[in-house]
């Protein structure tokens, strides 16, 4: 479990005054949408309109294990999206969902926006149908592929989308691939062991990368420096500046509108001012 974004989504919007500030994702199963709609309202008041938010409702593991049924989750989706959307145009809201329900309920102040851009995790095929349908952007998880992007893309035509990578840049290429190998072999045997209970997972990380499975299945019980640059291209911007520019484009080309890097290396700060010069 990690640190609570709240906290730190107000000291970002006190300490800042153009950026947008996203949120990526909420999930309805921890706060009920009400509470959603009431916090992101609240940041958007605080940040005078620079607040974004993502929902999903993934992680299914870990939710189960405190207890809370969520094998609904694309009900869920749907009527969180509702009571969000319709909370944050000021309306008094009564619906009754399959999941989520309420009645007669209505923030107390007057929303900063009525149309805050809300955007929709998703990876599988009725996931991301139903991102087209209701969301305003879609998001996509680390270890997916540019090919994955493109692929989402098609059938999503987002506005915006939004991916995820973890990254390091030096102008010492053996640096930084020394420095993302254990990053990234620690997150495809999570995101590997996933993809034997959930298709969807499996799909994005192998036929939309080009490696194949049993490729996978070797990088996962090989020690984190035998990982190839295949799996580091695939999942990653990571390398001299020159190859991160490179990759960055990869996504670019895939239609992803907003690349959210993840800074592992040594000196997350360098490595920002690195990639700020090159974008």
């Amino acid at each position: 479990m990690e640190r609570g974004v709240l906290t730190t989504m107000a000291a970002c919007a006190g300490s800042t005054q153009h950026i947008e500030l996203g949120v990526g994702v909420w999930n309805p199963y921890l706060r009920h949408p009400a509470q959603i709609a009431m916090d992101i309202g609240a940041l958007d008041e605080l940040s005078e309109g620079r607040a974004a938010l993502g929902l999903g409702s993934g992680l299914a593991a870990p939710i189960k294990r405190l207890g809370i049924d969520n094998t609904r989750p694309l009900a869920a989706m749907r009527d969180c999206f509702a009571i969000v959307r319709g909370l944050l145009a000021g309306k008094t809201v009564s619906y009754k969902g399959t999941v989520f329900s309420v009645e007669d309920a209505k923030l107390s102040y007057t929303p900063c926006r009525p149309d805050l851009p809300l955007l929709m995790a998703a990876r599988g095929p009725q996931a991301l149908a139903l991102s087209a349908r209701i969301a305003d952007g879609l998001m996509i998880s680390n270890m997916c592929p540019p090919g994955f992007a493109a692929h989402a893309a098609s059938i999503t035509r987002p506005r915006r989308l939004v991916q995820y990578a973890p990254c390091v840049v030096s102008a010492d290429r053996d640096a930084a691939l020394a420095a993302i190998k254990p990053v990234l072999a620690g997150m495809l045997k999570t995101f590997w062991t996933l993809g034997q209970r959930v298709p969807a997972a499996k799909v994005s990380l192998v036929d939309h990368s080009g490696i194949p499975e049993a490729d996978f299945a070797a990088a996962v019980a090989a020690p984190a420096d035998a990982l190839d640059q295949r799996f580091i291209d695939a999942f990653s911007i990571a390398g001299t500046p020159g190859e991160c520019r490179a990759q960055i484009a990869a996504y670019a080309a895939a239609g992803v509108t907003d690349l959210v890097l993840t800074f592992v290396g040594a000196d997350p700060e360098r490595d920002m001012t690195m990639i700020g010069r090159l974008i």
